[in-house]
């Protein structure tokens, strides 16, 4: 005849007082690690949108000086929007209405606050006739950068990326 005391059945409550500590300092010690990680892939994500504008912005400057954007007098040879970059212009060089396009969509901003803007307004826009250190919008979209005030994890501000 087996006799099983009620003592050995299961755990005590200071057992499972303890794992629950164990766990909950493991998860505490987890957290930092997280929230790196998803900086780092908004960091990524950011790195990857400004070169994809930039290099639509270049394409377009040199789309206009080899003479396939209509040039105007006065103008500076980039887009005056980024929207321009998604819909495309008019190659004249072709015959019929044959359009270059330069983005399929306008990356968003990751550091943006308010998911609900519009991707082409959370950029900060600089035209080709503002000096660098002092980006401002104008007739042309020359650069884009972060309107974030965070700084990156390299120490550099997001909006000098």
């Amino acid at each position: 005849m087996l006799r099983c005391s009620r003592l050995s059945r299961g755990f005590t409550l200071i057992e499972l007082m303890v794992v629950i500590a164990i766990i909950g300092v493991l998860a505490t010690m987890a957290m930092p690690m997280v929230e790196l990680a998803r900086v780092r892939a908004d960091e990524s994500e950011l790195r990857t949108a400004l070169r994809q504008i930039r290099t639509a912005l270049d394409d377009y400057r040199k789309a206009w000086d080899e003479g396939r954007i209509e040039k105007k007098v006065g103008a500076s040879g980039y887009p005056p929007s980024l929207d321009v970059l998604v819909n495309g212009v008019k190659d004249v060089k072709q015959p019929n209405d044959v359009r270059i396009y330069f983005l399929r969509r306008i990356p968003r901003d990751p550091f943006h606050t308010d998911k609900n803007t519009p991707p082409e307004q959370t950029w900060g826009l600089r035209s080709y006739a503002s000096p660098p250190d002092e980006p401002m919008p104008g007739a042309d979209v020359f650069d884009v950068f972060s309107l974030s005030s965070r700084t990156g994890l390299n120490g550099i501000a997001y909006r000098n990326w």
